[in-house]
């Protein structure tokens, strides 16, 4: 709880914004989040949330309850960490149009297209391929993934070989993944990363709820697209389009067009209600988990295809401007009284 407070206090002071809340505005909040889990919560998220993006709204969230409380509430916490392992993807969602993965490295065991594989065998094996995308199976943020191609042994990485690449990711718990061709809409946002939409999922019995999804858009030559690394995110609407301004890291506000000259507001997406359809499909397939957050590109041809998902997502409350928006009430009367799944199992 220490560490999300800090995480976001320590960068409001870099917000060109400083908004404070009123008395009615606090009075507002706390009525609201008493009436449903009994007791008043910090308003740092809420104070930040509204310096960043200039609404106000008291269904914004405190990062420390959604991650501490919530998420264990929704979710088997002690599943989070087998199930978000990228490796998993195929293995869990069996028949779904999902990234392909050439070579996997699980607890340093070698798999090459599903076959297992010693070191040496895997190092052979791929010796020679064109531009493909390595990243750490079990780490977030865009920590780690690298484009590169390979000839003769010899990586583009500056030179690298197979074996020295394998050996910066301690030989442990990596993939290299086919590069997903992008639809021409979707490159046009930064042709350089795969643009994704990311879409949080709410399971509620027998219906999924689409709590919102926002698109992120790499910045000009960069490989990843996500807002830690320097890309770019802004809401969706219900119909594909986007929002008027995006926003970037925990202070850049307010950003209009992309770094190709791509004016945000009212961009139409290529297949969004398909990416929609596909995403409530495949969370029926993880029972144990009630918010799931996805990553789906869309291909050349217009169809979905997941590159990941998360089982301890974030909220974009600064693009969607909200915490989980019209479904905020609902999630957190239906989620408070259960057990936090920290201490069960």
């Amino acid at each position: 709880m220490r560490k999300w407070k800090f995480r976001i206090t320590k960068n409001f002071k870099d917000l060109e914004h400083r908004r404070k809340l009123s008395p009615a505005q606090k009075k507002e909040v706390q009525d609201f989040y008493k009436d449903m889990i009994g007791k008043k919560v910090p308003l740092y998220c809420h104070e930040f949330f509204y310096s960043r993006t200039g609404v106000f709204t008291k269904e914004y969230v405190p990062n420390n309850l959604y991650h501490c409380e919530l998420i264990p509430k929704a979710n088997r916490f002690r599943f989070l960490d087998a199930y978000r392992d990228k490796n998993m993807l195929d293995f869990l969602l069996p028949g779904e149009n999902v990234v392909h993965s050439i070579l996997k490295n699980m607890n340093g065991y070698y798999y090459f297209e599903g076959k297992p594989v010693t070191e040496e065998e895997a190092i052979s094996l791929c010796r020679n391929l064109e531009p493909v995308i390595i990243k750490p199976s079990r780490n977030s943020e865009g920590h780690g993934i690298q484009l590169f191609s390979v000839k003769d042994g010899i990586t583009s990485l500056g030179g690298k070989t197979v074996k020295q690449l394998f050996a910066d990711y301690k030989n442990k718990d990596f993939l290299i993944q086919e590069v997903v061709r992008q639809h021409p809409d979707m490159a046009a946002l930064n042709p350089t990363s795969v643009n994704t939409i990311r879409i949080l999922s709410y399971r509620s019995g027998m219906e999924i709820l689409i709590v919102y999804s926002v698109v992120r858009i790499g910045h000009k030559g960069a490989v990843v697209d996500n807002q830690m690394a320097g890309g770019i995110s802004t809401a969706i609407t219900k119909d594909g389009k986007l929002d008027k301004v995006a926003f970037s890291g925990f202070s850049k506000d307010d950003i209009v067009k992309t770094d190709t000259g791509v004016v945000l507001e009212g961009y139409q997406l290529p297949s969004y209600d398909k990416a929609i359809e596909m995403v409530k499909r495949m969370h029926m397939k993880l029972p144990f988990f009630n918010i799931v957050g996805w990553d789906v590109a869309i291909q050349e041809d217009g169809e979905p295809i997941l590159i990941e998902f998360n089982t301890n997502p974030g909220l974009s409350q600064s693009a969607f401007k909200s915490g989980m928006g019209e479904y905020t009430e609902r999630i957190i009367r239906e989620l408070w009284p259960r057990p936090n799944s920290r201490f069960m199992d």
